[in-house]
């Protein structure tokens, strides 16, 4: 808890200064309709510090969270097991710093485990090269439909139906000061990943990037070799974009498809889930020579004077290191902790970890589809998926997951929070499993199900 001991006279020339008659007039954008008309109910106006301290931790102590009760929550954070050793790595005094350090000639260290993790999330995704790290895998997202203009020199995106829909807000958010053009449609309920149509609004234009997740908001499969040769053929980019990095272990690298930007959210792994962060963004070209027109920096290998073996900054095209009409991105931050965090657990798991990891999270997934299925009332929708599927409950999923969270149970996120302007997605349930989850879970979440949808 911080103490900030302010007068109503500091706060006065603070307000003055930026220009604000109250302290009500920084929250002007925020709408009328969520602000407080009067004192938290059940907090007195005045109480000691060690009184507010216990009242918030009653309060607390209300939360349901991952660890206490069965947990099926994905759509784009996954919970997975993170070792122990990767919580201590990270606070070493050498790593846990207020920002990145960036001079070769003090952090030969932090540049070294840059440089692995690079080589990591190239491995990983199947491309030539990858940066250094991203802010989150949306803003990733956002700086491949930047890159890809660059490169084609046109601005129009198709995002395909199974991207997921908080990514498109941020594109279509960052498209508004570039003059990219962004055609997106939602996703149909359906157990295909709805090839057909994409390839149709591909041929029907010339884009300059096809976006796909891989697999999708609905836990699809999509056949990305098919839709870049439709790509390829109009001149375009196949921009693949992964959520859940396990998936990985057990399906073919987006590079190996053919994608030739491949970007991504690495939170799933080393991180954690935070209540909202912090997320880390993967970013990774297949083509060497696009290494150039990558947002944010690269880290290098090199020899010193006496031939020692040293790293460097190879490349920092963000405006902190050159003009900002030169900057391929200014909004490129290295998310270096988690990055180190990830890159970590992957050496913790190694290749033949994370294939055994990517397995057992497909077996549980696999008999999580198959038991809520027999529930009466539920129809799975995938005829492919990973760890993820969705489901149709036959009536709106968010009543059903409210009542079964009051229940004790967190049964997956509802295609209607997802997309509240889109009522015939209101029945699907996303629903999410990995090596966390056990099979006394699984048989809960069916019960449930069963009880709410009697």
């Amino acid at each position: 808890m911080r103490y900030l001991p302010l007068t109503d006279s500091d706060r006065q020339a603070m307000l003055s200064t930026i220009g604000a008659g109250s302290i009500d007039d920084l929250f002007a954008d925020v709408p009328r309709e969520a602000w407080l008309d009067g004192p938290i109910e059940g907090l007195p106006l005045h109480a000691s510090e060690q009184a507010v301290e216990r009242h918030m931790r009653k309060l607390a102590r209300q939360n349901v969270t991952a660890g206490d009760v069965p947990f099926f929550l994905g759509a784009g954070a996954y919970r997975h097991h993170i070792p122990a050793s990767v919580d201590h790595i990270i606070q070493r005094g050498e790593f846990l710093t207020a920002y990145t350090p960036y001079q070769p000639e003090i952090a030969q260290g932090t540049l070294q485990m840059l440089f692995e993790f690079q080589t990591q999330v190239a491995r990983l995704y199947g491309c030539a090269v990858a940066n250094a790290s991203l802010y989150d895998g949306s803003t990733a997202c956002w700086e491949a439909i930047g890159m890809a203009r660059r490169i084609t020199r046109r601005n129009l995106a198709i995002l395909d139906a199974g991207l997921h829909p908080h990514y498109v807000e941020v594109a279509r958010t960052m498209a508004r000061f570039t003059g990219d053009r962004i055609d997106h449609v939602p996703p149909v309920l359906e157990a295909g990943c709805g090839e057909d149509a994409l390839i149709a609004r591909i041929k029907a234009a010339e884009p300059s990037c096809v976006v796909v997740q891989y697999p999708d908001i609905l836990g699809r499969i999509p056949d990305l070799a098919r839709i870049g040769a439709a790509a390829r053929e109009q001149g375009a980019l196949l921009i693949a974009v992964n959520t859940e990095p396990v998936a990985l272990g057990a399906i073919r690298s987006p590079g190996e498809e053919g994608a030739d930007i491949v970007v991504g959210e690495g939170q799933a792994l080393g991180v954690g889930l935070q209540f909202g962060g912090p997320y880390l963004g993967l970013f990774a070209v297949r083509d060497p020579r696009h290494v150039r027109q990558m947002p944010g920096r690269l880290c290098g290998e090199t020899v010193d004077a006496e031939g020692r073996r040293g790293f460097v900054l190879t490349l920092s095209t963000r405006e902190q290191h050159i003009r900002r009409e030169k900057a391929t991105s200014n909004i490129c931050t290295n998310s270096g902790l988690c990055a180190l965090a990830f890159s970590v657990h992957m050496t913790l798991l190694g290749e033949k970890g994370l294939r055994a990891l990517a397995a057992e999270n497909h077996r549980l997934a696999c008999h999580a589809a198959e038991r809520l299925a027999q529930v009466p009332g539920v129809r799975l929708l995938n005829d492919t998926f990973f760890n993820e599927f969705t489901l149709l409950l036959g009536c709106d999923a968010r009543a059903v997951v409210r009542r079964l969270a009051g229940n004790g149970v967190l049964a997956g996120v509802s295609l209607g929070r997802l997309y509240p302007d889109q009522p015939q997605l209101a029945e699907g349930l996303v629903v999410a499993v990995t090596e966390t989850t056990t099979e006394e879970d699984i048989s809960a979440l069916a019960d449930a199900l069963q009880e709410a949808l009697a």
